[in-house]
């Protein structure tokens, strides 16, 4: 059964108050990754600990990198199920992880963060290493 609405929002908004656009459901999934082109970033939110004390602020930080990927989403675990199962079929080589961070490539997986690495990890060294992966995989300056 999914989260009460109201007990998730305020992390779903610290989300999207960055820019990163929430997918809710399957359509809007495949509408967002189903046409690979560039690189599109996926934020598995979660309301775990390590979702509030590291993945969102390092999410923060990373944002304020000049380089980005050319599309940012969000789904959240726990609550919009079919949104993150569609998101994960995506990625399907990785187990499943919330909080996890996804960043593709022409469709293509080219970097993944999985839980066991937010885990126990600063907001700074997690940002360092989203930040790293756009400036490898990304060609966007803002």
């Amino acid at each position: 059964m999914p989260y009460n609405p109201t007990l998730v929002q305020p992390m779903k908004d610290e989300v999207t108050r960055l820019g990163v656009k929430e997918l809710t459901s399957v359509t809007e999934v495949d509408a967002a990754l189903g046409d690979p082109r560039g690189t599109t970033f996926v934020f598995v939110n979660s309301v775990c600990g390590c979702a509030a004390g590291a993945a969102r602020p390092a999410l923060a930080k990373a944002l304020q990198h000049p380089v980005l990927p050319n599309e940012m989403y969000t789904v959240f675990a726990g609550q919009d199920v079919d949104a993150v199962a569609r998101a994960r079929s995506y990625c399907s080589e990785f187990q499943p992880s919330s909080p996890s961070f996804v960043l593709f490539r022409d469709g293509e997986v080219v970097h993944f963060i999985h839980r066991h690495q937010v885990e126990g990890q600063s907001p700074e060294r997690i940002a360092a290493n989203l930040t790293a992966a756009f400036d490898k995989y990304c060609t966007i300056s803002v």
